[in-house]
């Protein structure tokens, strides 16, 4: 590709109108690779100059650390909320077989609304930057969230009287800040990734991602560390009245400052202010994009028209969007138009899952029984700690001694999943030692099989000693959802590329986009399928215990899948 320079040579040269007197095909042949040179020549420096024009400066360790931050507050949060939502609602008088339907709000709203979400901020012209804006209300949002989902049961306590109607208020309150935090906690991933993809250079989003991630495993641990303390007993306790205070004011000012540290961590340029900038790059028309093979995972052709030749802003380079997130390691000058943009919806990623090869398929039917077998045990983990394992009774006053053995079990819950945050982090690195021997069909069996016979143990023999040494083999499957069906996809994508090469095919291969999406979207539809109808399960069964059991279940279940379905990659 040629670059622009001072030098004249580099510039493209007008074309030449033939001759007179000399013979005219040969002046029109000349003519037509002349006008071709030129053409070729001037789109490709134009198009250098855009990628210029966007590449941002290196960044330094410690911004990139700073911009991380926001993971840990974020995650610790999260940690608070997976360890204390199902025994704060049920302590508030939430009926048992409605107390997982708190969990299936938030992802339909994400069904519904990511995509709208994630294009608006790829084009918010607030001069304070593309995605701030966005991260602030919806770090607002969260804030206000655990708010309302920590403190609801004391404020409707202290302003109404009535003890019918103080209970009807607190679970409204508490359900509402527990959707609330939810949605906003969702949602703020995109844009925070979007904000350092924006920002860095293609070497420092790779050093930015590996800082997210382990500042992410940190902030868990912390998270349901400060929930395994017994703060109801210490002087924090006695002076912001309860536990959940405590935590709270944890929570809020982890929260608070790490945000305000990410948001001051790297200067944002407004979009309106980069677009001049990449206008004075070049002033004239940029090359088209190319035709590619219609298939799956691709998007529709849209023809392009001389306005969309000649404008900057429809060809403007983005880094994110809500359905593309999952495919980090894309370039962002090589994005889709706006045009095109805007056919990345729901109804496309519906379509994708349809159309995709079978290997994709049952790669994501195995996701979706793996994160439903996490989903069930995670959400309701320190509840079954508090009822069956310590035999405690949520429902009780709060002055008896049935709840506050609850309370000390949801406590040692949260020691449980603190070792699962930790036991994950170690297992990411075991996975690569294992891998040259086992393969990835081998690690991804692997993961769910110990997780299934683990949880099965903890159902069947529900003791403290055995449970808290059982907890480590939630991390195994935790790494394993997060980790190996995106290398498999990725193994998957290099075999069809080098397939592609060796049969000297034209065709453009298919980006990851879609497939990483889809993988993503049977997390939100296993919370769904959770939420539904783990509540009415229970129920029946009339013991939490059922919970555990149906973990179990759904992993050995996907165990068998895996071994029978699932392409094996060398």
């Amino acid at each position: 590709m040629t670059l622009l320079s001072e030098d004249q040579s580099a510039r493209p040269q007008p074309c030449r109108l033939p001759e007179p007197g000399k013979h005219i095909s040969a002046s029109l042949h000349q003519y037509s690779t002349d006008c071709t040179e030129s053409k070729e020549l001037y789109m490709d420096s134009g198009e250098s100059a855009v990628f210029r024009a966007v590449e941002p400066p290196r960044r330094s360790r410690g911004r990139l650390i700073l911009h991380g931050l926001v993971m840990f507050g974020r995650e610790f949060c999260y940690a608070v909320e997976a360890a204390f939502v199902t025994p704060v609602l049920l302590s508030v008088g939430l009926p048992r077989s409605l107390y997982s339907l708190v969990w299936l709000i938030s992802p339909i709203l994400g069904f519904l609304l990511q995509p709208i979400i994630g294009s608006a901020s790829d084009y918010c012209r607030s001069s304070w930057g593309r995605r701030r804006p966005y991260i602030l209300v919806l770090g607002i949002l969260m804030l206000l969230g655990i708010t309302l989902f920590l403190n609801g049961d004391a404020v409707i306590s202290a302003l109404v009287g009535d003890r019918s109607a103080r209970s009807t208020w607190a679970i409204v309150v508490v359900m509402f800040g527990v959707v609330l935090f939810d949605f906003a906690a969702d949602f703020i991933d995109g844009p925070i990734k979007a904000y350092l993809f924006d920002v860095c250079s293609h070497q420092d989003k790779e050093r930015g991602l590996h800082y997210h991630a382990l500042l992410t495993g940190l902030g868990g641990a912390c998270g349901y560390l400060v929930g395994a303390m017994d703060w109801g007993h210490s002087v924090m306790g006695q002076l912001l009245g309860s536990e959940y205070q405590v935590i709270y004011f944890f929570s809020a000012l982890t929260w608070t400052i790490f945000l305000t540290v990410h948001l001051f961590s790297i200067p944002e340029q407004p979009l309106s202010k980069d677009m001049s900038a990449s206008d004075s790059s070049f002033s004239s028309a940029l090359r088209p994009l190319g035709s590619h093979s219609k298939g799956y995972g691709t998007l529709a052709e849209e023809p392009v028209s001389s306005s969309a030749m000649s404008s900057v802003t429809d060809l403007r380079p983005r880094s994110f969007s809500a359905l593309g997130e999952a495919n980090s390691v894309t370039s962002s000058a090589k994005q889709p138009n706006k045009e095109a943009q805007k056919k990345m919806t729901l109804r496309s990623l519906v379509k994708a899952v349809v159309n995709m090869p079978d290997h994709y398929r049952y790669l994501c039917v195995s996701h979706l029984l793996g994160w439903t077998a996490f989903l069930c045990n995670m959400l309701f983990f320190t509840d079954f700690m508090g009822q069956i394992v310590y035999k405690g009774n949520p429902y009780a006053d709060h002055n008896s001694t049935a709840y506050v053995t609850y309370e000390r079990g949801v406590e040692v819950g949260c020691w449980g999943l603190c070792i699962n945050a930790v036991s994950s982090a170690l297992y990411s690195y075991v996975q690569r030692f294992l891998l040259p021997y086992i393969g990835l069909k081998g690690l991804y069996f692997m993961g769910y099989f110990v997780f299934g016979m683990g949880t099965s143990l903890i159902g069947l023999f529900p003791n403290v000693i055995a449970t808290l040494t059982l907890c480590s083999v939630f991390g195994v499957m935790s790494s394993t959802l997060y980790t190996i069906p995106f290398n498999l996809i990725a193994e998957y994508q290099r075999e069809e590329e080098e397939k592609l090469k060796l049969e000297g095919s034209n065709k453009t291969p298919r980006g990851s986009g879609m497939d990483c999406a889809a993988l993503t979207c049977m997390v939100q539809l296993a919370q769904i399928i959770v939420g539904a109808g783990l509540g009415a399960l229970v129920n029946v069964a009339g013991s939490v215990i059922v919970v555990v059991l149906s973990a179990s279940t759904m992993s050995l279940l996907g165990c068998i899948f895996i071994a029978l379905f699932i392409r094996y990659v060398e």
